[in-house]
């Protein structure tokens, strides 16, 4: 079986519990996540995610959630 999942990492103002709590279900229910971890403690507020989904699959997510998030520079 192949795995197609990809590690991807962005900048995001998610940046404490309750935040996690709202973003939560969104990134639950996307498509292809395996896992994900917010860095609370970090200045961009760095969102790691594994997934077989696209980029944009979590950008969507992230925003219809209400926060904003773009992709992390290298």
């Amino acid at each position: 079986m192949e795995n197609n999942t990809q590690n991807f990492q962005f900048k995001t103002n998610i940046n404490c519990g309750g935040c996690l709590t709202k973003v939560t279900p969104f990134l639950n229910d996307a498509d292809g996540v395996c896992n994900w971890e917010v860095d609370i403690d970090h200045k961009d507020k760095v969102l790691t995610i594994s997934t077989e989904g696209s980029e944009q699959e979590v950008i969507q997510a992230v925003q219809k959630a209400g926060f904003k998030i773009e992709p992390l520079d290298s």
